[in-house]
This record gives structure tokens, sequence and C-alpha cells, in this order.
């Protein structure tokens, strides 16, 4: 069974757009996120859908509100049947606590990861919400609350990845946005790397969107990157 470490972004607006570039792709080099775009317009039917191709589908919805609700969610995400899901570690340990617990209770255990800092976010935009410390230390912050509560991982960026590595060893995924291919351009991204750099970083997953969703060929675009990931 293979185990892509490579998760297209279908940041698209309908189903149909979705699924199309769903078939335009290939489950044996890539899974695919649905997030919030698709998931309010499409619902989750659009995830049966994927899984009907034959992805494994990360849910990134970034859950975060009070614990009973967090955790009623995630039961509802679990029953979908999707491979990976998310909360946003700003929801503070209990929140954290709950989630774990709701996905354990079901019979279905998807991944359960915290996102920490956006990709999208500078030292001035975490300052301007509040945040006195530098990204990558609040990101350490965050994992550790994330590891603490007994998630699976956490989502960061590339350039947090080598002193999470460091600090938490193997076992604890670490999937990372903000990846783009040596020549593609950076969109609203800030913290980024390449899939190659990302990599050696020590990132577990890498979640990729426009370069290859937005190429006229995505299909060659991901065998690119495949290739520059596992050397192969």
């Amino acid at each position: 069974m293979t185990d892509p470490r490579i998760i297209v972004a279908l940041d698209c607006a309908t189903e149909q757009q979705a699924l199309a570039m769903a078939r335009r792709l290939t489950p044996d080099l890539c899974r695919l996120k649905v997030g919030l775009e698709l998931f309010v317009a499409a619902g989750p039917g659009v995830v049966d859908r994927l899984i009907a191709l034959g992805y494994d589908v990360f849910l990134d919805l970034k859950l975060h509100d009070i614990p009973n609700t967090v955790a009623r969610a995630c039961e509802a995400a679990a029953r979908l049947g999707v491979w990976m899901l998310n909360v946003h570690t700003l929801g503070g340990s209990r929140m954290l606590r709950a989630a774990r617990e709701a996905v354990d209770r079901g019979q279905q255990r998807p991944l359960l990861t915290g996102v920490t800092i956006l990709t999208s976010h500078s030292q001035q935009d975490i300052a301007d919400i509040g945040l006195s410390a530098t990204p990558a230390e609040q990101v350490a912050s965050l994992a550790r609350l994330a590891r603490q509560a007994g998630l699976d991982g956490v989502v960061c960026s590339p350039r947090e990845a080598a002193a999470l590595r460091r600090e938490f060893g193997a076992g604890f995924l670490l999937v990372t946005p903000g990846v783009r291919p040596a020549d593609a351009a950076l969109d609203d991204q800030r913290r980024v790397m390449t899939p190659a750099e990302a990599v050696a970083q020590g990132a577990d997953y890498l979640v990729i969107g426009r370069p290859v969703t937005g190429a006229d060929n995505p299909g060659k675009v991901l065998e690119r990157v495949h290739e520059q990931v596992t050397g192969v």
C-alpha cells in the first residue's frame, strides 16, 4: 500500500471542479485536502465522492470552539471516513483533549493534527493579534500543547519543521503547507520552502495547492513534485 507524502489542496469553489481535478491526479501519488471553501460549498458529500475515487482525504476545517462543540464536530468528521482532520491549537488544552477523546471513541480513527500558526502569518501579523513571541516560538509552544493533549502531530510551516523534529522525534507528525516548487509563485504564503527542502527539514506530509491545481497539466506537475520528494 502506498503512503503518498503529498497532499494536494482542492481549494475549489464547487464539487464539480474538485472532482474534475481529482480525476486528473492519482491516489498513488497524493492525498487530497478539503478545506473550508469546498466543504461549505459542497457539503460532506464531496468527501464521500473523493474517497470513492480512491483518495485519502484530509479534512482541513481548523476546528476552534468550546470543547464540547469541537468534540462533536470531530466525531462527525470521523464518521465521514476521513484520513486526517485538524483542530486549531489556539483553542487550548481542554479543547484539544476533548477532540482527542472524541476521535478515540469512534469506530474509525483518523489522524488528528493541530494547526499552529498559519503559513500566511508574518511577525507583524501575529503581533497584531496580541501574540508577543516570534512565529517559531509560538509554533513550538503550541506544538507542545498539542503533544501533551495526545494529538498525532501538528500543521506548521516547513521553516519550523527541523526544530520540532529535533524536539519531538520521529513519532510526531509534521504536516507542512507553504510548500512551493522552486519555480512557483508564492501567492499569499510567507514562510515557504521547496518540497525537497521541506522533507530535508523533517516534514512528513507536504500540502501543495495552486502550483499543482493551477497548472495546465496538474498530473505532470504532481509527478515532478513526487520525484523531488522521493528522489525517484
